[in-house]
Order: C-alpha cells, then sequence, then structure tokens
C-alpha cells in the first residue's frame, strides 16, 4: 500500500487542476455532446499526462535508461516534427465540403473575409496584455473557430501555449450555438433577423467543380506561399470529393480517415495540457482573448452584410454573415435555426451555408499569412 500513497503524495495541487479540468471535458463531451470525437480523447489526455511519472512521457528509468512514452512520442513526430495530424485532418474536412453554395453565388466570399477581423482585432488586445507577436498570433487564430488551423498556426510558430490554444479553439466550436446567437442579438434587430432572402441557385458544372480547388490552391499558394500546406491539403480533399472516380477514397476520407485523425489529434494534443505547462494565469488570459476573437469574428460578419445593405436593393440578411467562421456545418445551422425562429417560413440555411464555406477558405488563408509574415 505504500507505493499507492507515494503515488498521491506525488501528485501536486496543479496536476489537481489539470485532472478537474480532464474530467470537465470528458463531461461536455458525453453529457452535453460538445465536439466528443476531440473533447474525449483530450479530456483523457489530460488525465494520463498528468500523472506522476507518467508512462504516456519520455521517463529514465533505473537501468534502463530513458523510455519514450507513447503521447510524447505522438506529439514529437506528428505534430511538433511535421504537423501531419492537422494537415491529413484537412484532407477530411475538404472531403466533406461542397462548395456549391459558394459558386453559385460567389460574392460570398467577402462575408468569409470580412469574419477574419477578430483574429487580428485580438493579436492587437494579446500584445497589449503582454503576450509576444508570436503568441499573440497563434490567440487570435481561437476567433476562427478552426482547432486544426489554431494548432497548425501556434506549434509552427513555436507557441508556448498550444494546449490552452487548442481547448480554447475545440470549445468554442463546440459552444457555436451558446456563444453565436448572443453575439448575433448583439448588433442586429428583430427586423434585420427576419429579412427573407430568395434562394436561386444558379447551375455549378462539374468542371468548375474540378477546377476551383485546384484555382484556389495557386491563387493561395501566390499570395501567401506558407498556407499551401494548409489551403492545398483541404483542396485536395474537396478534389476527391468532386473528381467523380474516387468515391470510395472520397468517402474513406469524409468518415475513417477523419474520425481516426480526430481522435488521434485529440490525445496527442494532451501533451501540451501538462501541468507545469497549463496553470498559469496566461491560460485564463488565452480563454477570454479566444472568445472575444470568436464574439468579435461573428460580430465582423454581421456588421459587413449591414454595410453591404446600405447599397443593395436585394436586403441580405445580416445574420449570415456571422457565418463566415471556420466551425462548419455548425454555424451555418445556428443562423438557418434563428431566422426560422424569427419567421417560420424565413430559409436561410444555403445561404448561410454558403458563407460558411468561404469561411472555411478564409481562415485557412488568415492561418497562411500570419505564418507567411513570421516566417519571412
Amino acid at each position: 500500500m505504500e507505493f499507492l500513497l507515494d503515488g498521491f503524495r506525488a501528485v501536486t495541487w496543479q496536476q489537481g487542476v489539470m485532472y478537474l479540468v480532464g474530467f470537465a471535458l470528458i463531461y461536455l463531451a458525453i453529457q452535453k455532446d460538445y465536439e466528443p470525437a476531440l473533447l474525449l480523447p483530450m479530456g483523457f489526455g489530460a488525465i494520463l499526462v498528468n500523472l506522476p511519472s507518467s508512462g504516456v512521457l519520455n521517463q529514465m528509468v533505473e537501468g534502463i535508461g530513458e523510455s519514450q512514452g507513447i503521447i510524447q512520442w505522438l506529439f514529437e513526430t506528428t505534430i511538433e516534427a511535421s504537423e501531419a495530424l492537422p494537415l491529413l485532418l484537412f484532407i477530411g474536412i475538404g472531403a466533406m465540403i461542397d462548395f456549391g453554395p459558394l459558386l453559385s453565388n460567389p460574392k460570398m466570399l467577402l462575408f468569409g473575409a470580412a469574419a477574419q477581423f477578430g483574429i487580428f482585432f485580438t493579436m492587437v488586445a494579446a500584445v497589449l496584455l503582454g503576450f509576444d507577436l508570436a503568441d499573440a498570433a497563434s490567440i487570435g487564430i481561437i476567433g476562427a473557430a478552426d482547432g486544426p488551423t489554431s494548432i497548425l498556426v501556434s506549434q509552427v510558430l513555436h507557441s508556448s501555449y498550444v494546449g490552452p490554444i487548442a481547448v480554447a479553439a475545440y470549445s468554442y466550436m463546440a459552444l457555436v450555438p451558446i456563444i453565436q446567437p448572443f453575439a448575433i442579438k448583439l448588433v442586429t434587430t428583430k427586423k434585420e433577423r427576419r429579412i427573407r432572402m430568395p434562394y436561386n441557385p444558379k447551375n455549378v458544372s462539374r468542371t468548375l467543380r474540378i477546377c476551383f480547388p485546384i484555382l484556389v490552391t495557386i491563387i493561395a499558394g501566390f499570395i501567401a506561399p506558407m498556407s499551401v500546406s494548409l489551403v492545398g491539403f483541404l483542396m485536395f480533399g474537396n478534389l476527391l470529393r468532386e473528381c467523380g472516380c474516387l468515391d470510395r477514397l472520397s468517402e474513406t476520407a469524409q468518415n475513417t480517415l477523419a474520425n481516426l485523425i480526430t481522435l488521434l489529434l485529440g490525445i496527442t494534443i494532451s501533451f501540451s495540457m501538462r501541468a507545469d505547462q497549463f496553470v498559469n494565469p496566461d491560460t485564463l488570459k488565452i480563454m477570454l482573448l479566444g472568445l472575444v476573437a470568436f464574439v468579435f469574428d461573428s460580430i465582423a460578419g454581421v456588421m459587413f452584410a449591414k454595410l453591404l445593405n446600405l447599397f443593395s436593393k436585394n436586403k441580405i440578411n445580416p445574420m449570415i454573415g456571422a457565418a463566415g467562421i471556420s466551425a462548419f456545418p455548425m454555424s451555418g445551422r445556428v443562423v438557418h435555426k434563428m431566422g426560422l425562429a424569427e419567421d417560420k417560413g424565413n430559409f436561410l440555411l444555403m445561404h448561410s451555408i454558403g458563407v460558411n464555406v468561404s469561411g472555411q477558405i478564409a481562415s485557412v488563408i488568415a492561418g497562411g499569412l500570419i505564418l507567411n509574415f513570421f516566417m519571412k
């Protein structure tokens, strides 16, 4: 029994806090169904890496030497050395996305661009709070509600806060149905939320659907070369979907690949949730700044739609601008449900999904632009 008592005595209060964080993430995943594929492995991983002398981390074993821990090895190999897991996940995400609503109404791209404002606003706020510029940029990306991009940018920029940034990004993605209605109602009137938008889709040819991901990758490569890995893997996944000759691979990317990579990414990123790195005042600042970024991204999209309405004959329901973040398809669905709540005949789904898809593109390009700026 003495060895059990020794184990309990070795637990620090910071590790105790991380056990609570782990239990909270597991609770949100199971009980509330908030991003369970990611929050569950992150929560369990947070407990694993904070057990005293945990075997999932590298250890010096007497008489043997260094013993390599599986979670530390996964982190150093698939995230730190290559960013492989976040990038491979983009293939699955790209295969899930139908760019049809966006291609039938290309001006929706403008909403995706406008909804990235919160990223850059939060970067400034983070610098003013004492974070260095690289950490501030990594924190700002949380506002895009794009977990893989947040992890990749923070890792490439060697941020000291990969763990808190990942937790914030995925937590706010899961809380889209709670946070976005609040943000939208802050800056819209009931009359604006009741604006109806007829949907008259243009026919999108198969040739255009195939050419689109290729052209976007090339253009992004010229504008921001560092975005090629982000944009390229996303668009490659979409090309699998649209080419018409690799249906089985497309289905595998959407389901098996995406689910497996999400599972591995969640438990691997828990390496950066060790108590000595996670439990500090900066973590609370990051969670708060991430919320600010997310709310301001949503508000910026809404305000851009209201600006367009000043010059447009056919009025736009400003709520669709909030869907310009990367949380696909949750944000598009939230906007649609809000429209129905105001007016049962107000169907905004295809408009909001088109904007949501543009947010996917805009967020990875924004991440690439930030990397391009810092990696020069």
